[in-house]
């Protein structure tokens, strides 16, 4: 009657059907423009005025939190609903497991969240809309209201430490599950990739869905190069039927 615990660790490219560029792909961020970079890395940003502004304005046009979840998002929701333990890591920003309908409190954001800001000085947080309403109306280097300091997303930049504590539940997690999915994920920024390694170390079911090749292929039980937007619904799926199957036995 036991019911498995899946863990799915999920990567940029679970997103892109939602309109949200992946970074490392062949058409991605980086590739296209490397100069971006900067304005998501903690020193440069902390140190010229110029990287914030144009971080602020690149912030107005990108299409993170207009973004809404593709059939990916809507699957992995749908198994948490169906009752199979689930828990989600993610390296994305764009709270879009949230909005498809996971509980926040079973999504892991290593990377933090696109949907907040916080201050640099006296870490007040609060959402990104009221911001990008201030740069709207004019205001190029937000300030925060409270202490006067410097406002950043409440991401993990470059340069950043990711969340001890987030880091050690997602740990956790990795060596608790029965069945661990990386989807959308090249595998290769960790220490979010050596989730895998630990996963299967500790006896999970390692399923890998990516369009590319990744460093943890040969030890996966099953790798899916197929169309996240297709595969994971059906995998979803398989995974609902199998935990009846085995409630029913």
């Amino acid at each position: 009657m036991n019911r498995p615990l899946v863990a799915i660790l999920s990567g940029a490219g679970i997103s892109t059907d939602s309109g949200i560029p992946d970074y490392r792909g062949p058409n991605g961020l980086w590739r296209k423009d490397p100069e971006a970079e900067k304005l998501v890395t903690y020193e440069y940003y902390m140190g010229d005025p110029e990287i914030r502004r144009r971080a602020w304005q690149m912030r107005r046009k990108n299409r993170t939190l207009q973004a809404e979840p593709n059939a990916a998002h809507r699957a992995v929701a749908g198994l948490e609903r169906s009752g199979v333990p689930v828990r989600v890591i993610t390296q994305n920003v764009d709270g879009l497991h949230q909005l498809a309908g996971m509980p926040a409190r079973k999504v892991l954001e290593l990377h933090g969240t696109a949907r907040s800001f916080v201050c640099t000085g006296c870490h007040a947080r609060g959402p990104m809309e009221d911001v990008l309403a201030r740069v709207d109306a004019g205001e190029d280097d937000p300030r925060c209201l409270t202490c006067g300091a410097i406002l950043k997303p409440a991401t993990v930049m470059f340069g950043e430490r990711l969340d001890p504590v987030v880091l050690g539940q997602a740990a956790a997690i990795t060596k608790a599950c029965q069945i661990f999915i990386a989807v959308g994920t090249t595998l290769q920024v960790h220490p979010a990739a050596g989730l895998a390694g630990v996963a299967a170390d500790h006896g999970a079911r390692l399923v890998i869905v990516n369009a590319e090749p990744t460093p943890y292929d040969e030890i996966a039980d099953q790798v899916i190069r197929e169309p996240i937007g297709t595969a994971l619904p059906k995998l979803m799926h398989k995974l609902r039927t199998e935990d009846t199957h085995q409630t029913m036995e």
